[in-house]
């Protein structure tokens, strides 16, 4: 026959909780780890939304330089209104690209009225040059604008946009086009 004697069980020895100790060392190992997830769900936040105005600016440029890229090489005149505004003529239709400052777009003004490209412009410049390839500097007069409008043969665009919203730093994108040619323009050299 077997006989299970129970052994008494020492007081000091029985535990009911946690001491304050333990508590507290808890307490404070949770607050790292969840000082740890907190600052990495905000710096992911943070990158989400660059890599969001990144990709934004990128597809409203790429769409802006094929929508002029198709304009341009359509075109069969050019109007030179001043260094930021050109009229090109597309199919006996005036097609309108300026640059507004004070709204910081760049704008396109065809049959269905005018939309904005790009948003957020800092710098923009168009770039003319002649069929020999120079480069055209001059729009400071009526008659200089009459002159460039003449010896345009390839127009490109240069810009930077720039997106910031509060707690992400600044995104900037930089574009430069190609030179497109006035294909449907006839000049002689």
């Amino acid at each position: 026959m077997i006989t299970i004697t129970r052994l008494p069980i020492d007081p000091r020895r029985r535990r009911r909780g946690f001491t304050l100790v333990e508590v507290l060392v808890a307490a404070t190992l949770s607050a790292f780890v969840l000082a740890g997830v907190m600052s990495t769900f905000l710096f992911l936040g943070r990158s989400g939304i660059g890599v969001q105005n990144y990709n934004d600016m990128e597809t409203e440029a790429r769409r802006a330089l094929e929508l002029f890229a198709e304009d341009v090489r359509q075109a069969s005149a050019i109007t030179w209104t001043d260094r930021n505004q050109v009229t090109l003529t597309v199919n006996a239709a005036s097609i309108g690209y300026r640059y507004d400052a004070a709204t910081r777009r760049f704008l396109r003004n065809g049959g269905t009225g005018e939309r904005a490209l790009v948003s957020g412009v800092t710098v923009f410049a168009f770039k003319a040059y002649t069929i020999t390839g120079a480069e055209i500097t001059d729009f400071g007069t009526a008659a200089a604008l009459t002159t460039a409008g003449r010896q345009t043969k390839q127009l490109q665009i240069s810009l930077e946009a720039t997106r910031t919203q509060q707690t992400v730093v600044a995104a900037t994108n930089t574009v430069l086009s190609a030179r497109f040619i006035l294909r449907n323009k006839i000049i002689t050299a």
